[in-house]
């Protein structure tokens, strides 16, 4: 059963939600923004908004396909007064990496460059790199609400302080591509595929 609301959003790039609105990529990484409570990253809400930001995200950080999109992002204009939700996202798998080389295998999984996904793997080293596999649904309206000062800064996790109506929320991937994709991505982590 899919909620009707939520109030909690995580922060991302614009431009990788965009590439999960479209079933482009399905995975998210994690080890936490520079602000973060207790300075590491938990999943502390399985579900959540997603919450495009615009803060360094850089061409040079994204592979050349997702580079045209990055700045065609950036040349809308944007209501810095609002936020603006068009989707929700649940966690189906939560996996755990701790060395290089499967960062480098979830390249094909990834808009980012693998020397980007590298990066928030040796930030912190001695704590491993949290990979989201998310279901991803659109909300049935786009929905604004105003950006506060307490939404600033470089945290994953924002408590939005009024309740966003998610309406009938629609997937971006049938059940069965979005198990296969997964399926590809553990497959490419030499993890056991199969329904979860």
């Amino acid at each position: 059963m899919l909620p009707r609301q939520c109030q909690v959003a995580l922060k991302e790039w614009a431009v990788t939600i965009q590439a999960l609105s479209l079933g482009q990529q399905i995975l998210l990484v994690r080890k936490g923004g520079i602000h973060e409570e207790g300075k590491d990253f938990r999943v502390i809400h399985p579900e959540f908004l997603l919450y495009s930001t615009f803060e360094h995200q850089r061409e040079n950080l994204l592979q050349p396909e997702s580079q045209p999109v990055l700045r065609k992002l950036l040349a809308q204009p944007r209501d810095e007064a609002q936020i603006s939700f068009t989707h929700y996202a649940k966690v189906a798998e939560l996996i755990e990496i701790s060395d290089q080389e499967k960062v480098d295998d979830l390249s094909p999984h990834y808009i980012w460059t693998k020397e980007y996904a590298q990066s928030r793997l040796h930030w912190k080293p001695m704590l491993p790199l949290a990979v989201m596999l998310l279901r991803v649904y659109r909300m049935e309206n786009p929905v604004s609400v105003p950006f506060l000062p307490e939404y600033k800064g470089c945290t994953s996790w924002v408590d939005i302080l009024a309740d966003v109506p998610l309406g009938q929320l629609q997937p971006v991937l049938s059940d069965e591509e979005s198990q296969r994709q997964m399926d590809k991505i553990k497959g490419s982590l030499g993890m056991a595929v199969g329904a979860s």
